[in-house]
C-alpha cells in the first residue's frame, strides 16, 4: 500500500479528539467522513472545526481562503454503514471503554473493505484484545494528542499480528500530514506520554489532598521550572544534565536502585559532564554543551515571558 492508496478517511466519533483529527485530514487534502450518532454532535464539531480553523489562519498555519473548501471535504453521517465501505482509512475516535470499541471493530469488520486500515486513538487501552475484525495485520494504534490539530504527537502502537508494512505506511502518513510519528516497540498500556502524565498526576494530586500547594502553586511551579526545561532537553536527556551518578545517590537515599543507570556510572558515563550519557555528545566539551543548552533555555524562556505563558488562561 501506498499513500496514494488513501482517497477516503473515515473517523468513528466526533468528540474532542475525533473532530480535529477530521479536521487534520480535511486540511491535506482527504476526503473525510466524520461518523457519530448524534448529529447535534456533529453539527456541533463543524463549528468547532471552523473556530480551530479561524485560529490557525491567524497563525498563518492554514489560508483563510481554504477554510471552506476543507470543511466541504468532512461529511457527516449518523449512518456508519453507509460510508464504511469506501473508506481507505478508519479512525476510531470513541470513548475510552473497551466494551464499546469492541461493538465498533464488530461493525468496522461488517462494513468496511477487508483492506481497509482500522486505527484506534485510544490513549492506553488494549484494543487489540477486542478488535474481532478479519486480518488483524491491519488493526494499529495512532494515539493523538488533544488538540490533533495542533500538537505534533502521534504515538503508533502495535499488535502482535500488526504488519510491518502497516507501521510503515502510518508512519509516512503521519508524517505527510506534518505531524511528528513515533513508533513503540510494542504495546504497552498507556504508551509513552501517558504513562509518564499518569506518573505526574499522582504526585499532584497528593500535593493537593494533602494541601501542601495550591492548584496555582502547582501549575506555576512547573511552568517556570520543567516548562522551561523539557521543550529542550525532555525527560530522558534531563538525567544527563542532572548527573548520572548524583541520580543513582538521589535513588540510594530514597531506598531505591536504579541498575540501568548505575550499569551506565561503572563505565564511568556520567552524563554531559562525562561526554556521554544516555546521548552521545560527540567528543564536546562540558562547557561547549552547557553554553548550547543555555542559549537555548534562555530563548525558551524570553519567547513565554514575552507570551505572558506563565500567566493562567
Amino acid at each position: 500500500m501506498n499513500l496514494n492508496d488513501i482517497k477516503h478517511v473515515m473517523v468513528v466519533g466526533a468528540g474532542t479528539m475525533g473532530h480535529s483529527i477530521a479536521q487534520v485530514y480535511g486540511t491535506a487534502g482527504y476526503e473525510v467522513d466524520l461518523v457519530d450518532l448524534s448529529q447535534e454532535t456533529l453539527d456541533h464539531a463543524i463549528k468547532l472545526i471552523r473556530s480551530n480553523l479561524e485560529t490557525l489562519a491567524e497563525f498563518n498555519r492554514v489560508s483563510i481562503e481554504n477554510i471552506p473548501s476543507i470543511i466541504k471535504r468532512i461529511n457527516t453521517t449518523t449512518n456508519l454503514g453507509d460510508v464504511a465501505p469506501k473508506a481507505d482509512l478508519v479512525i476510531e475516535a470513541v470513548y475510552e471503554d473497551l466494551k464499546i470499541k469492541g461493538e465498533i471493530f464488530s461493525q468496522l469488520d461488517k462494513f468496511c473493505s477487508e483492506n481497509a486500515i482500522l486505527a484506534s486513538n485510544t490513549s492506553g487501552l488494549d484494543v487489540f484484545r477486542v478488535a474481532k475484525v478479519k486480518n488483524l495485520e491491519r488493526v494499529v494504534i495512532h494515539h493523538w494528542f488533544a488538540p490533533p490539530h495542533i500538537i505534533p504527537l502521534v504515538e503508533v502502537v502495535k499488535g502482535r499480528k500488526t504488519s510491518p508494512e502497516i507501521i510503515d505506511f502510518s508512519v509516512k502518513l503521519l508524517e505527510k500530514l506534518g505531524k511528528q510519528p513515533i513508533v513503540m516497540n510494542k504495546f504497552a498500556r498507556s504508551f509513552i506520554v501517558n504513562k509518564i502524565q499518569s506518573s505526574i498526576s499522582v504526585a499532584v494530586y497528593e500535593l493537593l489532598m494533602r494541601k501542601l500547594a495550591t492548584p496555582e502553586q502547582i501549575d506555576l511551579a512547573v511552568k517556570t521550572s520543567l516548562g522551561i526545561r523539557l521543550p529542550i532537553v525532555g525527560v530522558v536527556q534531563t538525567q544527563d544534565f542532572t548527573g548520572l551518578d548524583l541520580v543513582v545517590d538521589v535513588a540510594r537515599s530514597l531506598g531505591k536502585e536504579n541498575p540501568l543507570v548505575q550499569e551506565m556510572v561503572d563505565r564511568g558515563d556520567l552524563g554531559a559532564k562525562s561526554g556521554k550519557g544516555f546521548y552521545d555528545y560527540g567528543g564536546r566539551s562540558e562547557e561547549e554543551i552547557l553554553r548550547k543548552r543555555d542559549k537555548l533555555y534562555l530563548q525558551m524562556l524570553d519567547h513565554l515571558e514575552k507570551t505572558k505563558a506563565f500567566e493562567r488562561i
